[in-house]
């Protein structure tokens, strides 16, 4: 097998796979994000009323990167640009009248997360702009402040990298070694690690992306594509950037047995 090879086979072993489930011994198999919000999309649009213009697919699960062991399904509730209310207001609102029907809620930093049927699911509620269809207004928590993004773009731009292997590959190492590293920063940091070079080589790529990672990730600004005023890079520490630079050069000492985890 070659260094190639194995590292597909880790991410094969990791990657998560929509299984088709079957709600009824009569009913066909749907997928796991079509049964989610099958059964939430009731909750969401009694919650929205007449503001909700969406709820669409989102995150790990819309761009290709998802792994077992994080979220099953990603949901973003595109709101009116009328919708009453403070981002912060509406932010608690969804996990508060969820919490009212029993779910287990947990405030994370732009998503509501809670378990349906042994699901985990993500769920973002975020207004649409005035004037705009794809750029919406969502609340950060951890900040306490707001930012303006386009998911859309961004599921776009992660799907057609060309690098979705290495991003999961990425993923992996992060949960193995419990690092704190927000999937849009990781992933936009992974594609610029690899501006300009070839695909289909993972190991080579892995440690230019690891090599990125020991000198040049903690001082690189990362802006989000889709809002300029919008710094990516700002979502971590200072500190916090240094233990993923040290993790990742503990990593390139591995590379030389072209392991890295």
């Amino acid at each position: 097998m070659t260094a190639d090879e194995y590292m597909h086979a880790i991410i094969n072993k990791y990657r998560l796979i929509d299984k088709p489930i079957r709600t009824s011994v009569l009913a066909p198999q749907i997928s796991t994000a079509a049964f989610v919000q099958a059964g939430l999309n009731p909750y969401i649009k009694k919650w929205a009323g007449k503001y909700l213009i969406n709820i669409m697919l989102s995150g790990s699960s819309a761009k290709g990167t998802a792994i077992i062991g994080n979220t099953d399904v990603d949901l973003f509730i595109s709101l009116n640009s009328l919708t009453p209310g403070t981002l912060k207001e509406i932010y608690y609102s969804l996990g508060n009248y969820l919490a009212g029907k029993g779910f287990e809620v947990r405030a994370q930093n732009v998503s509501i997360g809670m378990n349906y049927k042994g699901k985990k699911v993500d769920l973002v509620p975020a207004r649409v702009q005035l004037g705009f269809k794809n750029y919406h207004s969502l609340y950060k928590r951890k900040s306490d402040s707001w930012i303006q993004t386009n998911i859309s773009q961004h599921i776009g731009l992660v799907r057609n990298s060309g690098r979705i292997n290495e991003i999961i590959a990425l993923k992996i190492w992060r949960e193995l070694n419990g690092i704190d590293f927000p999937s849009i920063y990781l992933e936009l940091s992974v594609i610029e690690a690899l501006r300009y070079k070839l695909k289909n080589q993972l190991v080579k790529n892995l440690i230019t992306v690891f090599e990125y990672l020991s000198h040049d990730f903690i001082d690189k600004v990362i802006v989000d594509p889709s809002n300029s005023n919008n710094i990516i890079s700002d979502e971590l520490y200072k500190r916090d950037k240094q233990i993923i630079a040290k993790k990742a050069r503990e990593s390139l000492k591995m590379a030389c047995n072209e392991v890295f985890y």
